[in-house]
């Protein structure tokens, strides 16, 4: 009897996996024989996940070589105002639909995340969970397939905003209003809640980017 064949690593999700946690930050060129090496991967699958993820808009070209794409100034704000629009929805949604216990898993969150205010990069992957959570919770499939597309270009983002002074802290109090609403079936207040939560962290992180230009100049 032949043995069973190993499945075949998934070559988009471990390079787009490798952007998301900043082991590939914006600018840093992607080489296709060093990517076949370090996932363990055939160089077939991650010609055919680069040439997907350019078409993301993901990478770009630096002449003939591709590296992981930054946002412009423009391209941020565009990202924030979708962003918004879509997790205030998804808010919204989780209101009406959410069942106890998807509800209870955000409660349970928000107090585990108490113990990582002091941990930005945990913080931030909390952060992540505790969002993916709310749009499972909209029971909307089409909603939820946009919103990985808006947080698959989050990943293009240097730096996380959950690392300024005090926004650990802000960030869960806003986390809690948007799960009170919830809890509560409040669609208007959950969708103003979680926009609200996406608004401040918008102005994080213009902060941030404006001390960075000065730091440089």
């Amino acid at each position: 009897m032949a043995e069973p064949r190993a499945p075949q690593k998934d070559a988009y999700g471990l390079i787009l996996d490798a952007i998301d946690t900043g082991i590939y930050r914006p600018g840093d060129r992607l080489v296709e024989s060093e990517l076949a090496e370090r996932f363990g991967v055939s160089r077939t699958p991650i010609r055919e996940a680069l040439q997907r993820l350019e078409t993301q808009s993901l990478l770009t070209r630096d002449g003939r070589s591709l590296i992981v794409a930054s946002l412009t100034h423009s391209q941020l704000a565009e990202l924030y105002v979708v962003r918004g629009e879509l997790e205030g929805l998804a808010a919204r949604l989780a209101a009406r639909h959410a069942a106890p216990e998807e509800v209870r898993v955000l409660r349970d969150m928000l107090e585990a995340d108490q113990a990582l205010v002091d941990d930005p990069e945990a913080m931030s992957r909390a952060n992540r969970r505790f969002h993916k959570q709310i749009h499972l919770a909209s029971h909307n499939r089409f909603l939820v397939q946009q919103l990985d597309l808006v947080h698959r270009s989050m990943a293009l983002l240097a730096s996380t905003s959950i690392a300024a002074d005090g926004r650990s802290e802000d960030t869960l109090r806003e986390h809690d209003e948007i799960v009170k609403a919830i809890e509560a079936g409040d669609g208007d207040a959950a969708d103003e809640a979680l926009r609200t939560h996406i608004s401040m962290a918008f102005v994080t992180r213009l902060k941030l980017d404006a001390a960075a230009v000065e730091a440089a100049e």
